[in-house]
């Protein structure tokens, strides 16, 4: 293993790569939406290797791969799931200097990298990202909302409620502002027009004073994601999950595609959310690649979540399948979940080799891997179902 991060770290460094940039072209400077090349210096901590995508109508530039607010303690082996996160139930919370550590060591891999934004979901994500983005804020793109205060209770549907979440948001992460604010609708599309309408007045309040950038949302219901670009245009980017098994609905019924036709309901196909997003301009940041971690073998045996250290079948799964993803035009950025160094520098390889060629071979590999990993989701993620056509 040891000779690997080594190797790993030198492929990151190396000047010998600065072909590679070339061969992207225009593409390392940023891929906008509609095709034409950014300019670098638009670029928040541009890295010529990483390639960049435009947001949407928010007109942010965002690094390919960015850091997912979602990750497991990778430091102790009998340590489960989200243990680490209880500090913020504290009367007066602090962040673990161990947490914390971590933390300041992915961010500095993301951004030695050229990763340039993050996500966080709760409070206990916002202060282990605040306290390792100390000294650097203006180096990230930072998203965020607090899952226990979102838009999913239907006692915080309300502006007061959604302005304390925010105001929690910020005073977790350290900051006097966010660059968006992406507020976390229910999982089965139930928010109504009213709760959008809270939704859209807060942020228009909490932009005028100057704590709040850009609005998005996120959710599990395509079809609720529809109708909010449609009729709400002070949305500006959606986050949604995606993986590699995921496919757009209106792609030609054809080869790999054949599925989509059978899968026709009296004939018709729906309009892709994709198309939707392209359409309308709002920007595409997608979740869940990974099937939440299941879809690597060791998931199930190493329970502190961390996936690919030494393992070059799960460097692989896990670099193809981001590419996969990449590989649609509406999406602007993917965020994994990345628990350790080791991960956030495989995962940015996705970006760094994504002008090269993939054989055959390693198509049909990665399809033969999702697809047993799909037939054998866990219970919790088998709602990733429902992203199967987009």
């Amino acid at each position: 293993m040891p000779e690997e991060r080594l190797s790993r770290r030198t492929f990151l460094k190396s000047s010998s790569w600065a072909g590679m940039g070339a061969l992207a072209g225009a593409c390392a400077a940023g891929r906008p939406s509609a095709g034409k090349p950014v300019d670098p210096s638009r670029i928040l901590n541009h890295n010529a290797k990483m390639h960049y995508r435009r947001l949407g109508k928010t007109d942010l530039v965002l690094s390919e791969i960015g850091l997912g607010g979602h990750w497991k303690a990778p430091w102790r082996a009998q340590a489960q799931g989200w243990w680490w996160g209880k500090f913020v139930d504290d009367p007066n919370p602090v962040v673990p200097e161990e947490v914390a550590q971590y933390r300041r060591e992915v961010v500095s891999a993301g951004l030695e990298a050229g990763v340039n934004h993050l996500d966080v979901t709760g409070l206990a994500e916002a202060m282990a990202f605040g306290a390792a983005l100390a000294g650097r804020r203006d180096k990230m793109i930072v998203a965020a909302d607090d899952y226990k205060k979102c838009p999913r209770h239907p006692q915080y549907c309300n502006v007061a409620s959604q302005i304390e979440n925010v105001e929690g948001c910020l005073k977790a992460l350290g900051s006097d502002y966010l660059d968006i604010w992406r507020p976390q609708a229910k999982m089965d599309g139930t928010n109504t027009d009213a709760d959008i309408e809270v939704m859209v007045e807060t942020f228009e309040r909490l932009k005028k004073a100057g704590k709040v950038r850009h609005l998005g949302v996120s959710s599990h219901t395509s079809r609720w994601l529809q109708h909010v670009i449609e009729k709400y245009p002070q949305f500006e980017m959606v986050i949604f999950p995606c993986t590699a098994k995921t496919k757009s609905k209106t792609e030609p019924p054809v080869g790999d595609n054949v599925e989509i036709l059978n899968s026709r309901e009296n004939g018709y196909v729906d309009i892709s959310l994709f198309d939707v997003a392209q359409k309308h301009d709002v920007g595409v940041i997608t979740i869940k690649p990974f099937f939440g971690g299941s879809l690597f073998a060791s998931h199930n045996q190493v329970k502190t979540g961390a996936w690919g250290a030494g393992n070059k079948l799960e460097n692989d799964l896990a670099r193809l399948t981001l590419q996969s993803i990449l590989s649609k035009e509406a999406v602007t950025a993917v965020i994994p979940g990345v628990s350790t160094v080791y991960e956030a520098e495989n995962a940015v390889l996705a970006s760094y080799t994504r002008p090269l060629p993939v054989t055959a071979a390693d198509k049909a590999w990665l399809q033969v891997q999702t697809e047993q990993r799909w037939a054998d989701l866990p219970a919790e993620y088998e709602w990733l179902r429902q992203w199967e056509y987009v």
